[in-house]
């Protein structure tokens, strides 16, 4: 019980970290490009409570894949629409997985100026990081799903004919339906651990002269 209660935890913290961080990548990038839509509307923060969903945030809690409040963007006011689309989309992931390498970082350099000198104290923080790291990681690799809503159907967008684009995203509701069923079914666990695992490992060859993590 102490456990899960624990796990929960660090889940509000990732919930207050990840998801703004990852909304306020979006708002950034659509910004530099010109859209100003989110600016606008208070998204240009990384203010958690502009950004978080309560029913996003509770299925983070309960199976690790949450999302926020989606940030409004307007590709007309991009000089390059499709372009601008794509980059402004894969903004969130990427935010995701360079949050997870400074956290990563940070552990790394606690370890090394002796911080952690208790096995408790690092224990506790070697968890709540994990958690935090792996998380963000798994975010970035789901979110990237070619499958509406998520990112990854944006930056499909750019590669795909608008019509074709189009008619795929009229049967969004569809496709979001049964992504959730794969989901619950468990089809995604292993691809999706995978991925995140082969970034994680990535991650820590980049950082290897910090250590293990």
């Amino acid at each position: 019980m102490r456990n899960i209660l624990f796990e929960k935890v660090v889940m509000l913290m990732v919930a207050a970290t990840a998801l703004p961080v990852h909304e306020f990548a979006h708002a950034w990038v659509a910004h530099k490009l010109g859209d100003d839509t989110a600016k606008h509307q208070g998204r240009l923060t990384l203010n958690p409570l502009a950004h978080l969903d309560l029913f996003g945030t509770l299925m983070l809690l309960i199976a690790r894949v949450g999302w926020a409040k989606p940030v409004p963007i307007t590709p007309r006011n991009f000089k390059n629409p499709k372009l601008g689309m794509a980059l402004s989309s894969l903004a969130g992931p990427v935010s995701n997985i360079l949050l997870a390498l400074v956290l990563m970082i940070i552990y790394k350099l606690m370890v090394l100026a002796g911080v952690l000198t208790s096995a408790s104290a690092l224990f506790t923080i070697a968890s709540i990081l994990f958690i935090m790291v792996s998380t963000n990681v798994y975010l970035a690799v789901f979110n990237l799903l070619p499958v509406p809503p998520l990112d990854g159907s944006r930056i499909l967008f750019y590669f795909l004919p608008t019509k074709y684009y189009f008619a795929i995203m009229r049967y969004e509701r569809y496709i979001m339906l049964a992504m959730f069923l794969i989901l619950y079914i468990g089809l995604l666990d292993r691809p999706l651990a995978i991925i995140a695992n082969l970034i994680l490992k990535l991650l820590n060859l980049c950082t290897f002269f910090l250590g293990s993590f």
